[in-house]
């Protein structure tokens, strides 16, 4: 029996999401990053403003383990199962910070390879890029037509499309969007290079 048929697909997606939480942990051990494979990729790391804040919420979590270890001492099973889940929870929050370590945005010779961890991965095509500049942005509101991926509530570059794109949310709900905002720890380099890019392109160019 196929697991298609068995799990519904937002079941399935999630589980999806949770191994490559999972094995991005190994990549960052490995000092690996995922989808840098040719020579003309450039990486462009993500994940730097919000480091601060998942090793808080790590350190939270194990003094929450900490002391349900004690409240529950007298109760071996409930410590047991507890103990399981504390730990799973600090493994899973490390594997979110790695997934953004290890999962950079990827600038190749025809697209632009935007993430958001495990959670967002998005192919652009050069060809479909009208304009791209710097734009430091703290809200988010939801709009049609537009995608968002925010780290540490910041965007910082805003790309506008000529044609759109199928964005695939966690669930796997599709949207069609022609604004994307995106984030980067340098995004100065990475609209340079884009823009590079995009000029190197017969009949484009970006603003």
């Amino acid at each position: 029996m196929k697991l298609k048929a068995v799990l519904p697909t937002p079941v399935r997606r999630l589980v999806g999401h949770e191994l490559r939480v999972l094995v991005s942990l190994v990549l960052w051990v490995a000092r690996r990053r995922h989808g840098v494979r040719r020579a003309g990729d450039l990486a462009f790391g993500h994940a730097r403003d919000q480091a601060a804040i998942m090793y808080g919420l790590v350190f939270v979590c194990v003094i929450e383990a900490y002391g349900m270890a004690v409240l529950l001492r007298h109760w071996p099973t409930a410590h047991a199962v507890m103990l399981v889940v504390d730990v799973y929870s600090v493994v899973l929050l490390i594997g979110i910070h790695a997934a953004s370590v290890t999962r950079p945005h990827v600038l190749t010779p025809d697209a632009l390879r935007v993430r958001q961890g495990a959670h967002r991965d998005l192919r652009i095509p050069l060809a479909h890029i009208a304009s791209a500049h710097a734009e430091r942005r703290f809200t988010h509101p939801a709009a049609e037509g537009q995608l968002d991926l925010p780290v540490a509530s910041t965007t910082s570059l805003t790309l506008e499309l000529a044609r759109p794109v199928t964005a695939v949310g966690l669930l796997g709900r599709p949207r069609e969007v022609t604004t994307v905002r995106l984030h980067a720890d340098d995004p100065a380099r990475l609209l340079a290079a884009l823009r590079e890019r995009l000029a190197a392109r017969p009949h484009a160019g970006a603003n």
